[in-house]
Order: C-alpha cells, then structure tokens, then sequence
C-alpha cells in the first residue's frame, strides 16, 4: 500500500535528488541495524562456568548418541539409510 510520502508530487530534479538522498540515508540506518542484530544473533556466547560447559558437552553427547541410534534402527529395518529416501525395503521371511 502505497504511503503519503510516495504520493508526493516532485515538480524539479532537486526535489527528487532530496528524497533520493533522504532515502539513501534511512536505507543505511537500516542497514547498520539490520547488521547489528545478525552479528548479535551468531555471536558465540562464552560459557562462564564449568557447570555450563559439562550442561552442554551432556546435550551435544545425547544428541550425537540420539542420531546414532535413529541410524541404527533404521539400518535395521531397511538395510540402508538410503533405502528409506526411496529403495527396496528389506523385508524378513517368517518361516
């Protein structure tokens, strides 16, 4: 929807160049911020207790033991990882 602003009529180039320069302004504030908050967001935060490391050497155990066992099962079940995107299935003969 167009705003108030772009519905402002330019009657000379000085006007436009203004208003490019005014946008170009706005743009590089934004910008900076924008930039700002990305480097915040994938900034690596520094554990400040031992406590806090062995809390996070836990998690990232159990989830590495977590994907092994889900490759595991489904090795299992299907012979391959790759057969369950789309292969033969192994299938057990009941005798």
């Amino acid at each position: 929807m167009p705003t108030e602003k772009s519905l402002t009529p330019y009657n000379t180039l000085e006007e436009i160049r203004l208003r490019k320069d005014q946008l170009s302004t706005e743009i590089e504030r934004d910008n900076e911020q924008i930039g700002g908050l990305w480097n915040e967001l994938f900034h690596k935060q520094e554990s400040s207790s031992k406590g806090e490391y062995v809390a996070t050497l836990i998690a990232n155990s159990v989830t590495a033991i977590d994907a092994f066992l889900l490759v595991r099962k489904l090795m299992k079940n299907y012979g391959s990882v790759l057969n369950f995107f789309g292969g033969k299935s192994k299938k057990k003969l009941k005798r």
